[in-house]
């Protein structure tokens, strides 16, 4: 517990702040306690004694500890400490009864490497390939909800900045501690007020002369340009935004701003100066049974040398699973080896899968695979069809053509393996009067097909979707021919309107 807070007797509500795995506790509408774990999210707790009586008691307690008011002429108390972060509305402002929240910020750092691997919250390689980048120096910021783990993944990135570089963090409300996680560091903590703006905070920050500038959370504009200004003078910097996405971040920042600075001036520095986006993904999993936390994608920002800002999806895992894997540019590897860093071009998709434009990856192993969905089937060139042809079809759903020339009739007929059923379709509806339109399998072509020295028709679907493949029609000897391989239009016709 605090020094600052050891006078307040918290009561029942002290079971909950002695647990690191709580960070949030929640009361509200007359007698409601919430909190939120590390291990199962959000949930409600009951008979945990703790009511109006109690919290208006604490909220006393903290207002005379931080030498404040709180009642109807001042209905809203923040009372905060090196760990804890409690704010309290009146019930003269929340008509349904005293709320409070809380909430928890220690000065540890939560996440290990093994145990992040273990619980699927990142993959090794990603993992392995972001410590690469802070140990060069990258400009990261860190998207995700309210909640999702943002500050602490920051923490962890931090932790792996060298001994050797100072640090200076930028803070409106206390949650990193760096400078009581690591007190042999050479790292300065300030914290922003109504006296020190974010400006003037980063004017001071300059003259310190950081390797490092951590700011906790980029919520304002004034904060957006101290951002801007930090890793335009050639700082690193580590911070949070609230996105939807990682490829939203520099969108998300323009968006913070209260000037008509021009869009696309503002993305190409954004995307100049900022080597990396991540995000962060916090959900309750039916799986596993408990709230999970992940690293749900990984994009890197650059501009190209036409001065256009581009971004590349290095890694994306989607809800179901499926996992997008894609190396950096060259514009990141240069980057790197600008600060002394060489990073192998194939870090993330290796040297044999680079041709595919996309991978998707067994999860069961980490190894990336070929998604070959997208791959087009290879089939014969087709030759156009005569407008002399005709077509029998029988009542078994095969198909016998008859390809006339010269007055020396040929029997043709389709590659049985393929064939499907055959849609009634006059010829003299069909287009040019001359195709026969069959329905297909949707698998591979037979190997004794393709192996077929002479196709000669292509025998294709109007409008048929990328993966269906056509019928291939292929000429038979003359003697094979059955002989009422020759009929007319109409006959056709009067046998469509039959079936």
């Amino acid at each position: 517990m605090d020094a600052q807070f050891q006078q307040v007797d918290f009561g029942p509500l002290r079971q909950f702040l002695d647990n690191d795995d709580v960070t949030d506790i929640s009361y509200s509408n007359g007698g409601q306690v919430w909190i939120k774990t590390l291990s199962k999210g959000v949930y409600r707790v009951e008979n945990t004694g703790i009511d109006n009586t109690l919290v208006e008691k604490i909220a006393f307690q903290c207002a005379n500890t931080m030498g404040k008011s709180f009642n109807m002429a001042n209905p809203f108390l923040d009372a905060e400490s090196a760990e804890l972060r409690l704010n309290f509305v009146h019930d003269s402002i929340a008509r349904n009864g005293i709320a409070l929240l809380v909430r928890k910020t220690p000065a540890k750092i939560r996440l290990v490497k093994d145990k992040i691997i273990a619980d699927d919250y990142i993959r090794l390689d990603i993992h392995d390939f972001l410590m690469k980048c802070v140990e060069g120096h990258c400009n990261i910021l860190v998207s995700g909800e309210t909640g999702s783990g943002k500050t602490e993944f920051i923490k962890y990135l931090a932790a792996h900045t060298k001994e050797n570089e100072k640090i200076i963090t930028i803070e409106d409300t206390l949650e990193l501690h760096l400078d009581k996680i690591f007190p042999t560091r050479d790292i300065v903590a300030m914290k922003t007020n109504n006296i020190a703006s974010y400006s003037d905070v980063l004017v001071t920050c300059m003259r310190q002369n950081p390797r490092w500038i951590l700011l906790s959370e980029v919520r304002s504009a004034e904060a957006v340009m101290a951002v801007r200004n930090s890793i335009s003078s050639g700082h690193n910097i580590l911070s949070t935004i609230h996105a939807d996405k990682a490829e939203s971040i520099p969108n998300r920042l323009y968006s913070l701003l209260e000037s008509n600075i021009d869009l696309e001036q503002f993305l190409r520095s954004i995307h100049r100066y900022v080597q990396l986006g991540v995000h962060i993904k916090g959900y309750y999993s039916k799986e596993r049974q408990r709230f999970h936390r992940e690293i749900s994608e990984v994009v890197e920002f650059y501009v190209t040398e036409d001065n256009t800002p581009k971004s590349n999806i290095l890694y994306k895992k989607t809800p179901d699973g499926k996992i997008t894997l894609h190396n950096p540019t060259k514009y990141l590897l240069d980057y790197l080896e600008s600060q002394g860093l060489i990073m192998q071009p194939d870090i993330l998709v290796k040297e044999e899968f680079k041709p595919q434009e996309d991978y998707q990856v067994d999860s069961s192993n980490n190894n990336p695979v070929i998604d070959k969905s997208v791959d087009t089937p290879v089939v014969p060139t087709p030759k156009p069809l005569p407008d002399n042809f005709t077509t029998n079809i029988n009542n078994q759903g095969g198909l016998n053509s008859a390809l006339v020339q010269n007055n020396q009739p040929q029997n043709i007929q389709v590659a049985p393996p393929l064939v499907n059923s055959i849609q009634n379709t006059p010829v003299n509806n069909t287009p040019n009067n001359n195709r026969v339109v069959v329905n297909t399998y949707q698998q591979p072509m037979p190997q004794n097909v393709n192996n077929n020295p002479n196709p000669s028709i292509l025998v294709n679907q109007p409008n048929m979707s990328s993966n269906i493949l056509a019928g291939v029609v292929y000429p038979t000897p003359l003697q094979n021919r059955p002989n009422n391989n020759q009929i007319n239009n109409s006959q056709i016709n009067n046998n469509n309107n039959n079936q």
